[in-house]
């Protein structure tokens, strides 16, 4: 394990702008940010398929241990099955260590290449981004949007471990009972039913929300930039009020979001019980019927048991998704707005000796080498003349 932490460590972090191709849709720029790590996801993938698997050994020892000693009342048998149990569990909860901290490195490393790619895209559009898109959506998108999106790559990891965690638990049950393997292939397909109409409600009120958030914030920056006009001039009062209202305005939307994202988190919690309910009462029957031993009973309740994991990532990862669809998609609406054309190539170095950069409209003349401070009565003056120098 320390030796994957320091290979992680040690791998080269390189950052390539998102292209057209990627910024097509949120699924795409989804597989960008998986794309630039692939090593570090891989790594994850192997990590998280490796500890959801894991989950599904104990109970196959802890059977071992019920037929080959306790029923067989055989202690040599009892004693070695115990230290393999004790060993398997050290060994799943080493991994489980080695997934989380590699899928942490993943998600922050989504975070931070979202934020990069916003940087660098409004830094091309320069003075024109004020004129196509508000402060406050700038603003949501680095922090609200970046770490949703983020947060759907945990499926790189979990979502795949939960999916081939699934298929063996699957081949196992065959191995004990076709009847209880059919249960459980049939059981997760009629789980992502149940979910989806909240999946897609989220995606509904979400998008909704995401774009009052965006609003409001941008009103807050307004309310900021003003305060120095508001103390001077009053109304304080009227903006604090109109903010007020439209906060809770926004907190209603909220409310309308985190029901079905409540709905979902109740589910991916009830709904594996209740899975586990019903095949530990069929297994039972079976056992009582002589068709399964004792220690098969064990192994099936554990192999459900730790089944219930993966199908509370199955739900988790697809609320998961569902929330980075809205907020990936008000992401590449910002990365896919046209950079005037006299920014499209890099600036060509001055020659030594240019001459000075002048507004003829202030009458302000910047020379170069030299640090220069623009004071005007109007701030609002300055910033033009700054940025009429700056094109």
């Amino acid at each position: 394990m320390a030796a994957v932490r320091r290979w992680l460590d040690r791998m080269p972090e390189t950052w390539v702008p998102p292209t057209a191709a990627d910024l097509s849709s949120p699924y795409r720029f989804l597989f960008w940010l998986t794309r630039s790590q692939s090593r570090r996801v891989a790594v994850g993938a192997a990590l998280g398929t490796c500890w959801t698997v894991g989950l599904a050994v104990p109970p196959w020892v802890l059977s071992r241990a019920v037929d080959e000693g306790l029923v067989a009342r055989d202690t040599t048998a009892l004693v070695a099955w115990v230290l393999v149990l004790l060993l398997v569990s050290v060994l799943n909860a080493l991994l489980g260590i080695s997934r989380h901290r590699t899928m942490t490195k993943i998600r922050m490393d989504a975070s931070f290449r979202t934020v990069r790619a916003t940087v660098w895209h409004t830094a091309r559009l320069g003075a024109s981004l004020a004129r196509r898109v508000s402060a406050g959506e700038v603003v949501t998108v680095g922090i609200a949007d970046a770490q949703t999106v983020a947060q759907a790559l945990t499926v790189t990891g979990p979502g795949v471990g939960a999916v081939v965690a699934y298929a063996v638990v699957a081949v196992v049950l065959f191995t004990i009972s076709p009847l209880l393997a059919a249960v459980v292939l049939a059981g997760v397909p009629l789980l992502a039913v149940t979910v989806g109409p909240f999946l897609r409600r989220i995606e509904h009120t979400g998008t909704a929300y995401r774009f009052q958030q965006g609003h409001l914030t941008t009103r807050l920056v307004d309310v900021l930039a003003g305060l120095r006009v508001l103390n001077g001039l009053g109304g304080k009062t009227f903006v604090a009020e109109r903010y007020e209202r439209q906060s809770q305005g926004l907190v209603g939307r909220g409310y309308r979001v985190a029901g079905p994202s409540s709905w979902v988190g109740a589910l991916s919690t009830g709904l594996p019980a209740l899975f586990l309910a019903a095949v530990v009462w069929l297994s039972a029957r079976m056992a009582a019927a002589g068709d399964i031993s004792i220690g098969d009973l064990v192994a099936v309740y554990g192999y459900v048991a730790v089944l219930a994991v993966p199908v509370a990532f199955f739900i988790e990862g697809s609320g998961d998704i569902a929330r980075a669809r809205v907020a990936g998609q008000r992401i590449i609406d910002l990365l896919n707005l046209p950079v005037p054309r006299h920014n499209d190539h890099d600036p060509v170095p001055l020659p030594p000796g240019c001459g000075p950069l002048a507004d003829p409209a202030s009458g302000v003349i910047i020379r170069p080498g030299t640090f220069t401070a623009l004071v005007a009565a109007q701030p609002a003056e300055a910033v033009a003349a700054i940025e009429r120098s700056g094109t």
